[in-house]
């Protein structure tokens, strides 16, 4: 007979808690005794009725504790004939408490050190399921390295033996709390390595009077102050607008779950009630040394600042978490970066053999216009440079039309044919993105030693970390802009023609939506220096014109839309080939509906489901679309 099987024959008596002790039998015997007093004292006759049951109970009673007794032998010879080869050892003298159960969980038996241990709150009687309390798998006890449990606020270690014949676990339970303590506190005090640093500092305080400044930046440094006193770290002021903190694990942990509300904090100090500094911070906590978390929480902070600040990245094992960034990005006014970057730019040109310049996958006009200006404007010092572009991937036929008729005619090359155009000493810049996975090519971008990279979205995790100048400008409406600004640091013999112009031009027009959204003082600067060079406007305006096919196909897809938490979603229920320049547009037209902040347009092309996703600036479509495998700019984003 198995074992289990007679236990579960015991389960069926009555009153089976109270049999499991003789003090427990004592106390129900002399309730029946008590009871037999009180009827013989008021009515005797329901005392006749009532001795011989109270009688009967007793003696059933005993029987059953006498029972239970021998099947607790039984199963304890038995378990001593499966498990113990030493004849002279009790498991009921093991200095270590032991449970034996079946193979689903009913308990069988425990020792008196489990009993005394453990058992303080009866979860554990015979017949009672191990595995109500503990949710594990019994097999995985049975694992060389056990499994860690805790019972009665106390930790074990329990490691499992099992009977192939009988079925029986037996489960050893090896106390170890004051390691799991010592353990849980030594990773709780682990350091966290973080940068805060006020994004706008220089902007904001410009023209203000040396007090104002003083009264101001004192409210934010004390909100900086008692966010950081909050923990068990220290904070230090390493420049004006910087600070070093140190914190351990646990207060990173509390920040974490209250999304760093320090961001917040700081932004609802404004001055004169209008504007307000925000602050860009990098942590890590995963470095082995202080050297290394202060190495990857530099990083983390560029990270961040490179997604357009008002934000923390925080360094994780193999990517960045972020909180915030849901502001507009502040322009930088000064040039001085712009600068340094031209004079850099002018000397690897002036080292290479070539240049070969391209976009990103599907390129726009922002893409190819910063491309034909960067293009035309390397061509002035004699030499060789071109762009790089599928002639039949691309969402600028208009442009590309006008350029073929052009004398720059022989900039434009087929991805195919500049593989062919790479020497040793090729300089290949790329722009419009700073993800390798979105490049025009990637076999180009893999067989050139030299890459700069010029862009304005969005920093993404994934990003070209090999640049030997990275050029990355989140504030700037456009990369034709950026562009635009290089050129003017080429000296006065580099003067492009018009047609460059207006490619520029429209390239900013296409990222600004006709200089409504991301629009700065530079962007106007850079608009008036392309029109002094001939940049014709209606000319431009002709390059965003549609068939009356794309435009009804747009309204189509614009009809579809539904409205949610004041996203509008529209899905295009048909297949079209120029559906990558027709959802655009749509994007576009939702966010003039009424309550819009942000839109998406869902689409597919052969297996791939397309997202186009476009926003007024006060939601971050970049983050939605990060996840989903796309990236690009606060306001602009997708997924291809």
């Amino acid at each position: 007979m198995r074992v289990e099987n007679s236990c579960r024959t015991s389960e069926n008596f009555s009153f089976k808690f109270f049999l499991k002790t003789k003090w427990c039998l004592l106390l129900f015997v002399g309730f029946l005794v008590a009871g037999c007093a009180f009827l013989a004292f008021y009515d005797q006759f329901v005392f006749f009725i009532f001795l011989p049951v109270a009688i009967f109970l007793t003696i059933y009673d005993i029987v059953v504790l006498i029972n239970y007794d021998k099947e607790q032998n039984v199963l304890i010879a038995r378990l001593l004939g499966e498990f113990v080869t030493d004849s002279e050892c009790d498991f009921r003298d093991f200095p270590i408490p032991v449970l034996a159960c079946s193979h689903d969980g009913i308990v069988l038996w425990i020792n008196d050190c489990f009993d005394k241990n453990i058992n303080k709150n009866n979860k554990y009687h015979r017949g009672l399921n191990f595995l109500d309390v503990i949710k594990e798998p019994l097999d995985d006890f049975c694992s060389r390295s056990g499994v860690q449990v805790r019972l009665s606020d106390r930790d074990f270690k329990v490691h499992a033996t099992c009977s192939k014949k009988s079925g029986i676990y037996i489960l050893y339970f090896e106390e170890n709390t004051n390691f799991v303590f010592f353990a849980r506190e030594y990773r709780q005090s682990r350091p966290a390595v973080m940068y805060i640093k006020i994004d706008n500092y220089d902007e904001f305080l410009a023209g203000k009077k040396e007090s104002e400044k003083s009264n101001f930046i004192g409210k934010v440094d004390d909100i900086i102050e008692k966010f950081i006193d909050e923990s068990r770290g220290f904070i230090q002021k390493i420049q004006d607008y910087e600070f070093l903190v140190v914190v351990e694990q646990r207060d990173l942990e509390r920040m974490v779950a209250g999304k760093f509300e320090i961001l917040k904090s700081v932004k609802d100090v404004t001055f004169n009630g209008k504007g307000s500094l925000t602050l860009s911070v990098g942590v890590s906590s995963i470095g082995e040394t202080f050297g290394q978390n202060q190495k990857f929480a530099k990083q983390a902070l560029d990270m961040a600042l490179g997604r357009g600040g008002d934000q923390v990245a925080l360094k994780n094992a193999t990517s960045f978490e972020f909180f915030g960034g849901n502001s507009k990005d502040v322009e930088k006014r000064t040039r001085v970066k712009a600068r340094i970057v031209a004079n850099a730019l002018l000397e690897l040109v002036g080292e290479s053999d070539n240049v070969i310049i391209m976009g990103h996958k599907f390129s726009d006009l922002d893409s190819l216009g910063s491309a034909i200006g960067l293009a035309s404007a390397i061509r002035k010092f004699n030499k060789e440079s071109f762009v790089a572009i599928d002639p039949a991937k691309n969402l600028v036929s208009g442009l590309l039309k006008k350029i073929k008729e052009s004398d720059l005619a022989d900039v434009i090359l087929d991805v195919e044919d500049a593989l062919d155009l790479i020497y040793k000493k090729t300089l290949l810049v790329i722009v419009d993105t700073h993800n390798p996975d979105f490049v025009e090519s990637k076999e180009i971008y893999k067989r050139c030693n030299q890459v700069v990279v010029i862009d304005h979205h969005r920093k993404m995790v994934n990003h070209i970390n090999d640049a030997v100048i990275f050029y990355h400008e989140p504030y700037a409406s456009s990369t034709s802009e950026l562009v635009c600004e290089l050129i003017q640091y080429f000296g006065d013999e580099c003067v492009l023609g018009s047609v460059e112009a207006e490619a520029m031009l429209s390239g900013i027009m296409l990222d600004t939506k006709n200089f409504v959204l991301k629009v700065g003082v530079r962007t106007f600067e850079a608009a008036a220096y392309l029109k002094s060079l001939g940049a014709d406007t209606v000319s431009v305006r002709k390059l965003f014109s549609n068939t009356i096919e794309s435009y009804q196909k747009r309204v189509r897809i614009v009809s579809n839309a539904e409205i949610y938490r004041g996203c509008a979603i529209a899905i295009s229920e048909f297949k079209t080939q120029d559906m990558r320049t027709v959802s655009p547009q749509a994007a576009d037209e939702l966010l003039e509906i009424s309550g819009v902040e942000a839109s998406f347009v869902i689409y597919q092309i052969g297996s791939i489901i397309n997202i186009t996703a476009r926003s007024l600036g006060n939601f971050n479509v970049q983050v939605i679309m990060e996840r989903l495998g796309g990236g690009g700019h606060q306001s602009q984003a997708k997924r291809f």
